[in-house]
């Protein structure tokens, strides 16, 4: 018998989990924290950005971006994603993991998280739950 976990809001999961906390620890290595940083954290990610106006496609088209030329490339581009708040948000993301990341593994890691994040924002999208874009 397999006994489950109860769910968190999103205002729970909101004010419990510290994103930029979960990056630093949870790209270092395997374990509970990557697995927090992967479970958790990527879906206070999604919803943080959902609140912001991301879409789906703007987080999966940045994971390429982070896979094809960095963390650090990514964090000083112009516009990481579509509205002020979201780039302000994941611009400060991919800084904090750039400065505990800086391999090519660690590039790697982030891409497949912010995969993550753009699925659990799909998701949203298709159970009803997302907010709709307001830039």
């Amino acid at each position: 018998m397999t006994t489950q976990r109860p769910g968190k809001t999103d205002s729970e999961l909101l004010e419990t989990t510290d994103v930029p906390t979960l990056l630093r620890y949870g790209l270092g290595g395997n374990g509970p924290r990557r697995t927090a940083l992967f479970g958790d954290g990527a879906v206070t990610a999604a919803i943080t950005l959902d609140r912001q106006g991301a879409l789906p496609r703007s987080v999966a088209f940045l994971a390429k971006v982070v896979r094809s030329g960095g963390i650090r490339y990514a964090a000083d581009l112009d516009e990481l994603l579509p509205g002020e708040a979201a780039a302000r948000t994941v611009r400060g993301w991919l800084t904090d993991a750039a400065n505990v990341a800086p391999d090519v593994a660690g590039d790697d890691t982030v891409a497949r998280w912010l995969d993550a994040v753009a699925a659990v924002l799909e998701l949203r999208h298709e159970a009803g739950t997302a907010i709709a874009p307001t830039w």
